[in-house]
């Protein structure tokens, strides 16, 4: 009886550490390393998306992001959990949408265009924040430097060429003297540039006369008082007035005032043409940041990123209905002509 009783015994302890080794750490990767204790299944990243207003640049940095996203490994439905929200310009939603995010503790954060990047800032000095269409990450206090930001913050800045992009306006309107220049006085990215333009126009001999708003419903009546007072329309990448363009142009082809953009994405709708940012690309930009945080890299010692590749996009139709020639050595030199 005793007999038995020690084999029983055994046969009880062989099965215990059996059952207890499949049980402890996981099964081993092929690199030596250890998966998650639910089997292969791997974490899934969640990564929150905020964005001021919808219109084609930043809807297509977002599409850019989430690409190089993809590239890397990490695709939506996957091992990537996203929540998108758009505040649809409204300054009360921006910060709810923040505040939630922050609380959630995303795992990762998309800004994109300066106000979510300062809304989302505001509440979160923890969850790395990744920006795109950011003019001047600097004068919105986002970070420190542009080379080394010394906060949860990075990216990539739309920083136009905007020297280049008033040259490319003296080349397709060869007589022009008075440049007006629509933009949200309130965004600060807006600030930045026009300041820019003022400086640069004095060395081409422009005269800039500006035209305000404050709010969407107000572009058309900016674009109105600009008509008689000047011989071109200079539209920066201000996310007010880009969302609501397609009044400006109204105004401009009906007056015959061409308009140059500071974006690709406006030359599409209709503008007469630019030199500068490709969003998508910059968005890709952006996600292949992210991609580099998501390995261990920290925000605040990853420098600010311009765009690496500028392009002249122009706009055969718009030339058309604005009266002007576009220049044979021009068009070579254009990536995309739009017919």
């Amino acid at each position: 009886m005793k007999k038995r009783f020690l084999m029983l015994a055994s046969l009880l302890l062989v099965i215990s550490l059996l059952l207890a080794g499949c049980s402890s750490g996981g099964s081993k990767t092929a690199g030596g390393g250890q998966e998650s204790s639910k089997g292969n299944e791997t974490k899934v990243i969640k990564l929150g998306i905020i964005q001021i207003v919808e219109h084609p640049a930043l809807d297509a940095a977002r599409k850019g992001f989430l690409e190089a996203m993809k590239a890397g490994g990490y695709e939506e439905g996957k091992n990537l959990q996203v929540d998108f929200q758009n505040a649809q310009g409204d300054q009360s939603t921006l910060q709810n949408i923040a505040r939630k995010f922050a609380q959630d503790k995303k795992d990762l954060i998309l800004a994109i265009a300066t106000p979510s990047a300062m809304a989302m800032a505001n509440e979160t000095q923890e969850i790395p924040i990744l920006i795109t269409a950011v003019t001047d990450p600097v004068a919105a206090k986002l970070v420190n430097s542009m080379e080394k930001p010394g906060t949860n913050v990075t990216g990539t800045t739309d920083m136009n060429p905007i020297k280049e992009q008033l040259e490319l306006l003296q080349q397709l309107v060869p007589g022009a003297k008075k440049v007006g220049v629509i933009y949200n006085s309130s965004e600060v990215n807006s600030q930045v540039q026009v300041k820019i333009v003022k400086e640069e126009a004095v060395g081409l001999g422009l005269t800039v006369i500006e035209a305000p708003v404050t709010a969407s419903n107000e572009v058309v009546q900016a674009a109105q008082s600009l008509v008689g007072k000047v011989e071109a329309i200079y539209i920066p990448t201000d996310n007010t007035v880009v969302a609501s363009v397609a009044g400006v142009l109204q105004v401009a082809e009906q007056h015959k005032i061409p308009v140059i953009a500071g974006e690709s994405n406006t030359v599409e709708a209709g503008a007469l043409g630019t030199i500068g940012i490709d969003y998508y690309k910059l968005g890709e930009q952006t996600g292949q940041m992210a991609l580099r945080v998501l390995k261990g890299e920290k925000p605040q010692d990853m420098p600010i990123e311009k765009q690496k590749d500028l392009s002249i996009v122009l706009n055969a139709r718009a030339a058309q209905a604005f009266g002007v020639t576009i220049p044979e050595d021009l068009k070579k030199r254009a990536s995309k002509i739009i017919e």
